[in-house]
């Protein structure tokens, strides 16, 4: 509860590690918050090297954390400040025998809720290569992420002199508006043919603005586009760029796409899958591996490290980001003893 209490927004994260940092030094070989404001905590020494990477930032948008009955209500409490918790809570019970068999890592990432991912980027930098890597999101405790959709940005701008709104040229806003409805036509048109979600591209109008001082007139809109595999990032934006080129060049408006993540696919089966099916099933769930149609750290962790890589955590992905986000504290605890039993079998 400590750790939803502490209003994190990206970029606004230092109260909550340094809570993370305390909670997780009686228990841990060392801890501390690292040059990207991560709070870090290493348990066991053994040769088996894991990273727990969850994140300590949220979404936009507080109101009051308050707890009724087994349900904690609050920013944060779904994604991804449970996940992160039952992975420093799992690797905080480590028995000793297993602490000379396992090296726990858990990172609490900054950033990974906006484009920049910092705090992820700089674990890839600052610490060695791990052998396996448990990325702590919101999957439901009986269920388990293989992979996450990539991502590009792309922000579109037009400014012209103001005129009469009876002229027959179009405004900047309108002009911003029907780049969009391109945008999202093309998206509808390429996804024709794909099977399911994760294989289409999902066109967002993130937001859209428009100004004007009386002489000239503004406008902006920002458009999210989710990738499936067989659509990378520099693909994306070069078919972007090619389906508003008429009216760019006929209005002068500009577009601007920001470097994205590819999409990640994990296999099917692997030690960290076999681990949590057990764990599952002896927690009394079904497993459900899932594909998912956001983005996380593990779209910018997994191709470089290249080793066993699943994300795991309790709670209901559907209310990330809403001003509805809770959590059933008995689905966080079951969800700490199956990480605990993942762990368990890693180790012998």
């Amino acid at each position: 509860m400590g750790a939803v209490e502490r209003a994190s927004p990206s970029g606004h994260e230092a109260d909550v590690a340094a809570y993370l940092v305390d909670a997780m030094r009686p228990w841990a070989e060392r801890t501390e918050v690292d040059e990207a404001g991560n709070a870090v905590g290493w348990f066991g020494t053994g040769p088996t090297r894991i990273v727990a990477l969850g994140h300590l930032d949220t979404a936009p948008g507080w109101w009051p954390v308050r707890r009724e009955g087994h349900v904690l209500h609050g920013r944060g409490s779904v994604d991804a400040k449970g996940s992160l918790c039952a992975l420093v809570c799992a690797a905080a019970r480590l028995p000793a025998a297993f602490r000379e068999r396992l090296s726990v890592q858990v990172i609490g990432a900054v950033e990974e809720e906006c484009a920049s991912s910092r705090g992820a980027r700089h674990a890839l930098q600052a610490y060695p290569r791990p052998d396996l890597v448990i990325v702590g999101e919101p999957s439901g405790w009986d269920a388990y992420t293989l992979g996450y959709k990539g991502r590009i940005v792309a922000e579109i701008a037009a400014d012209r002199p103001e005129g009469h709104s009876a002229a027959d040229e179009a405004s900047a806003a309108a002009t911003v508006a029907l780049a969009w409805h391109t945008l999202e036509a093309w998206a509808h048109a390429t996804s024709a043919g794909a099977v399911g979600a994760f294989d289409a591209v999902q066109a967002t109008l993130l937001d859209i603005a428009s100004a004007s001082d009386g002489l000239r007139q503004r406008a902006v809109a920002r458009v999210a586009f989710r990738l499936p595999p067989h659509l990378d990032p520099p693909a994306a934006a070069a078919r972007v760029e090619a389906e508003l080129r008429q009216l760019v060049e006929r209005t002068g408006a500009s577009v601007r796409i920001a470097a994205g993540e590819s999409a990640y696919r994990g296999p099917r089966d692997g030690p960290l899958q076999r681990a949590l099916r057990v764990a599952i099933r002896a927690e009394g769930g079904v497993p459900r591996p899932l594909l998912k149609t956001g983005t996380s750290d593990m779209n910018v962790v997994a191709p470089v490290w290249d080793v066993p890589i699943v994300a795991y955590g309790p709670g209901d992905a559907r209310m990330d980001h809403t001003p509805h986000e809770a959590i059933d504290l008995r689905e966080y605890v079951r969800s700490i003893r199956v990480v605990e039993r993942v762990f368990d079998a890693l180790a012998t």
